[in-house]
């Protein structure tokens, strides 16, 4: 199971300091190939919803963070104790969510 966040590269492409480093990344083929390859291999892609919130969820109790969100914001602490990378757990979230939709 390969699981990836939907993401709507024209909208990425408005910020005009990420813009070309977005449409080099050419996300779209990416993720074109990433799907070719996984039928060949037979495997499944899972794909996120762009709004679900894969940063700002705890990956180790499921609470979402309220406090103020920027992309300055690297790491949080959760009530629960866990400090949490912004990135990787992103990633997990968005792992967790994926196997969650294709049970």
């Amino acid at each position: 199971m390969i699981c990836t966040e939907s993401l709507r590269v024209k909208n990425m492409l408005k910020n005009r300091k990420l813009a070309k480093a977005i449409s080099d990344a050419n996300f779209g083929e990416i993720v074109r190939q990433l799907e070719y390859k996984a039928a060949w291999y037979g495997r499944t892609v899972s794909k996120i919803d762009q709004w679900f919130p894969s940063s700002k969820l705890c990956a180790c109790c499921g609470a979402v963070y309220q406090g103020k969100w920027s992309l300055a914001i690297r790491e949080w602490r959760c009530d629960c104790g866990s400090v949490n990378d912004r990135d990787l757990n992103a990633a997990n979230n968005i792992h967790i969510e994926g196997l969650r939709l294709a049970a």
